[in-house]
């Protein structure tokens, strides 16, 4: 039977369209058809005064924000995942493997200045103690006023819940998704104008990677998606990993549209990928903003025991999330190309060929223009520092 459309989903069905990713089976696109865009790259040792400067000349680069957000309401999805409290080698999560929130400040502050009319930060801890966003990130430090005077109408939101609307909303995945056909996400994903990735550049034990694409993995309520999510409706309280995405142990909340394919692979190298490309082409990204200055080598949190810090010194920055992601592999001595065995995707797929396929973005080098630094003059060997 058809499924009626309303407006909501006929806009995002024809951007969609024009942007390529509303697809016939994915064999028909070969790398060359993906699109591209150019890549900001710097260098930048420092938190402080001068990244602010440095942002906003890459921002510059890439045309400029006043036409993208001026009037607007941005929604930014910051990478901050595991444990509010969890430090590692004592050093702050934002110097290791949370996005620092003086970038977050920085990129709030710039917003602002180009005219957003309401800026939200948003994030689905995986925490079950908190309920609000701000007393999350408030719990490893962060000052929230350094968020509330860099612009005028910023906002949080733990989008764990449905939110003031009491109700979750559907994002339906063109083409008819990966994994599964649509996600049930807090209406804040959809009832924005402009939605900005800000991650961090660093490894990922599950998925390779963690960039702008892997980040939104993360906008996934655990009500629905996580372990202790409720069987027959999202549960009231959040918390909990999400291993149904990981290794499909369990279905969503009956709310939700369960998996396409129950017999599919339970490999967490074949799923979470998948899932990463789903969420990308339900909700694209309008503006990717890597945070390479501090790091970690060698997975995503303290509790892969091969994490190490790394000191990059980069800022990246992209209009396409793929070419981003592309550049920011690349920049980590990795080839975005390698297939599933090689480095940095030991045990997963590519996410960034399963994008390329889906006509979200090409991961071929030789298509995207670096802006900024080069690419050879900015590479880390991730795996030898």
């Amino acid at each position: 039977m058809r499924r009626d459309l309303n407006r909501r989903e006929l806009i995002q069905g024809l951007s969609a369209a024009a942007a390529g990713l509303y697809l016939a089976p994915t064999r028909l696109f070969a790398a060359t058809a993906a699109p591209t865009a150019p890549v900001a790259v710097a260098r930048c040792s420092t938190y402080g005064p001068a990244m602010v400067t440095t942002l906003a000349t890459m921002f510059d680069q890439l045309g400029g924000l006043r036409k993208l957000v001026s009037g607007k309401t941005v929604a930014i999805k910051i990478n901050v995942t595991g444990s509010s409290t969890q430090r590692f080698n004592g050093m702050a999560q934002g110097q290791t493997y949370w996005v620092h929130p003086q970038v977050v400040s920085a990129t709030v502050h710039l917003l602002g200045k180009a005219g957003a009319r309401r800026i939200r930060l948003l994030e689905s801890p995986t925490s079950s103690k908190v309920h609000t966003l701000e007393e999350f990130i408030s719990q490893a430090g962060w000052q929230l006023s350094d968020f509330t005077s860099a612009a005028s109408g910023v906002e949080f939101e733990n989008t764990n819940f449905a939110g003031p609307s009491e109700k979750y909303t559907r994002l339906w995945v063109p083409g008819g998704g990966l994994l599964f056909k649509a996600y049930d996400l807090n209406r804040s994903y959809e009832d924005c104008d402009v939605f900005v990735s800000l991650a961090k550049l660093k490894e990922h034990s599950t998925a390779g990677l963690t960039g702008a694409m892997k980040n939104l993995f993360g906008i996934t309520p655990t009500t629905i998606y996580g372990e202790t999510a409720g069987v027959d409706e999202p549960s009231q309280e959040a918390g909990g990993g999400r291993a149904m995405l990981h290794n499909g142990n369990r279905q969503p909340s009956r709310t939700a549209l369960p998996e396409l394919d129950p017999q599919s692979p339970r490999d967490p190298g074949y799923r979470v990928p998948r899932v990463t490309v789903d969420l990308v082409a339900a909700r694209p990204i309008h503006l990717s903003i890597i945070d390479g200055i501090e790091t970690v080598a060698g997975g995503e949190g303290p509790w892969v025991k091969q994490m190490r810090p790394v000191p990059p010194g980069l800022l990246i920055a992209g209009t396409n999330c793929v070419t981003t992601d592309t550049v920011c592999a690349a920049l980590m001595g990795f080839d975005p190309m390698a297939d599933r065995g090689t480095a940095p995707f030991e045990h997963c797929d590519n996410t960034l060929r399963l994008a390329e396929e889906r006509g979200i973005g090409t991961r071929d080098l030789r298509r995207i223009e670096v802006l900024g630094l080069p690419i050879a003059k900015g590479r880390i060997e991730f795996r030898k520092v």
